[in-house]
């Protein structure tokens, strides 16, 4: 008897060790190729690395190196992005998106985790019957024990396995004691609705395709970040060189209200030649008071997108170090930048990845119009003896049990299922069609952006010509002043004029740097060329 038995143990041991098979595939079933849905982009199927960490600038920059003292930083416009990396609370949060969407992944994967489960119930009576031979009464007194323990699993094949081990102790004050033992296996298999990997996958991939979407979503996040940053920067130093320019130009009509008032005073000139030069002192002190809350308004932004926690917006000093010198140069290869956005953009990829969510909402609810079929089996061995173990001794034994059937349900009508198969296919072609809109958007960004570069790079010479000619005009207008021919009113216009020529030059200069960013942004290449790294979906 002990070979017998040991034999039948190990074969039920192998029957336990099933399901966990299975388990060890579930990472590894193939996925389908979705049907002909139209003109669908196929993209490669893609895998994430680990959940994301923090997005850190280069290790060769030194947040030290920047820091002068305890509450004033000296920044070129690459240290602003990189404190931007480092303490932007925004980017934080936004950070913890892939994360959030990877726990997503593990939820659907555990659908397909095998379940232990153990069941036990207790039970007694006590009945009076009647003897039909004598007619006497007496009591029964009873109780029964039931446990039973086993594992189940679904697969993505669209199987059930539930494998259960059974025991049974009936104790009766008028039948001798019974003990049944029983291990069986269970597989229910659906035919139609619900068959294969390429459907019961789908819930997996489609958190997966989320998963990647919200790296593509970092990305175009940090992208956008950067580029805040950078122009925020740079329009800070465009308002610290308008300050330059407005204390230059309010120091020389200073000076010339005081010669001009001099000659009032000795006779050289007439009274009336103060006012005009008093008005343009007034103006341009105003225009100061201006340009340098304007500054303090642009610090406190840039503070705001690149400083610590602790750091305080209100005292900290920022002191710009990048100077906006600029040698442009036209830009001709515009149809191959529009090329590169379409490869590039990161919220191109992360429409994509909707899309192919959507194609597999259409392969489910296709799947869902089917009818329900499930084949089934159940098989079991049954022992039975006055003892626990020799129950289970004679599991050996011939007695056994198998039932086998089909099982089929198709609900009349069947308007739900359809309902959500139109709109499945309906949200499919509305992310194609958002999809092809958005790379013909992208093209415009582009190209827009392109026509911008240009625009400001022929407003650099032109301007510059004009700050030189006012120059002179300046200078002209100064000597027909002191020859007695011009009037302090025709200088002080020419000294405005000069003024805002060499705004407009700033401005240009400042503005070609900010459309250089703008178009780095449209093409998609901004991490690229700040040499900026990021974990991202592989191939």
């Amino acid at each position: 008897m002990t070979a017998p038995r040991y034999t039948f143990r190990c074969r039920h041991l192998s029957l336990l060790a099933l399901p966990l098979f299975f388990t060890g595939c579930v990472d590894h079933w193939g996925m389908f190729e979705a049907d002909d849905l139209g003109d669908v982009p196929r993209e490669p199927m893609m895998r994430a690395q680990d959940p994301v960490g923090p997005v850190q600038p280069p290790p060769s920059f030194s947040e030290a190196a920047v820091q002068t003292g305890p509450e004033r930083y000296e920044l070129s416009v690459e240290d602003a992005v990189f404190m931007a990396l480092r303490h932007n609370r925004n980017l934080r949060v936004q950070e913890l998106q892939p994360v959030i969407a990877d726990a997503f992944v593990l939820t659907e994967r555990g659908i397909y985790d095998p379940e232990l489960f153990v069941n036990y119930q207790y039970g007694e009576e006590s009945v009076a019957e009647t003897d039909r031979g004598t007619g006497s009464a007496f009591s029964v007194d009873g109780l029964d024990y039931a446990a039973e323990a086993g594992i189940r699993q679904r697969l993505p094949t669209g199987t059930d396995v539930e494998l259960s081990v059974q025991q049974d102790r009936s104790v009766s004050s008028r039948t001798p004691e019974e003990q049944e033992a029983r291990v069986g296996l269970s597989i229910t298999q659906s035919l139609l609705q619900g068959f294969g990997p390429a459907v019961n996958m789908a819930s997996v991939r489609s958190a997966e395709l989320a998963r990647d979407a919200s790296y593509y979503e970092l990305a175009a996040f940090t992208e956008s970040l950067m580029a805040e940053v950078e122009t925020t920067y740079w329009q800070y130093v465009l308002a610290r060189e308008q300050i330059a320019i407005f204390e230059r130009s309010l120091a020389v009509a200073e000076q010339q209200r005081n010669e001009i008032e001099t000659q009032i005073e000795i006779g050289t000139l007439p009274q009336i030649n103060a006012a005009a030069i008093r008005a343009e002192v007034a103006r341009r002190n105003q225009d100061l008071i201006d340009a340098r809350s304007l500054a303090e308004e642009r610090r406190m932004r840039l503070a705001q997108l690149i400083l610590p926690r602790n750091a305080p917006l209100a005292r900290t000093r920022i002191e710009a170090r990048s100077v906006p010198t600029v040698n442009p140069e036209p830009i001709t290869d515009g149809p191959e930048r529009v090329d590169l956005a379409v490869q590039a953009r990161p919220d191109l990829k992360e429409a994509e990845m909707e899309l192919a969510q959507n194609r597999l909402e259409v392969v489910q609810t296709r799947n869902g119009l089917l009818p329900r079929l499930d084949f089934f089996v159940d098989v079991g061995k049954t022992g039975y003896a006055q003892s626990v173990r020799r129950a289970f001794d004679d599991l050996g034994g011939e007695t056994y049990d198998a039932t086998v059937g089909f099982e089929f349900n198709l609900p009349l009508g069947n308007r739900a299922a359809k309902g959500d198969a139109l709109a499945a296919r309906a949200s499919h072609d509305q992310a194609l069609e958002s999809l092809r809109n958005l790379q013909r958007v992208i093209e415009l960004d582009v190209m827009l952006a392109l026509n911008e570069v240009e625009r400001l790079r022929q407003q650099i010479d032109a301007t510059t010509a004009t700050v030189e000619l006012q120059r002179q005009s300046v200078q002209a207008e100064k000597d027909r002043f002191e020859l007695g021919s011009g009037t302090s009113l025709q200088l002080a216009q020419a000294q405005r004029d000069l003024l805002e020529a060499e705004i407009a030059h700033s401005e240009a200069v400042i503005q070609y740097r900010i459309a250089l960013v703008d178009l780095y942004l449209a093409e998609g290449t901004l991490l690229e060329r700040r040499g900026v790294s990021m974990p991202m979906p592989l191939r």
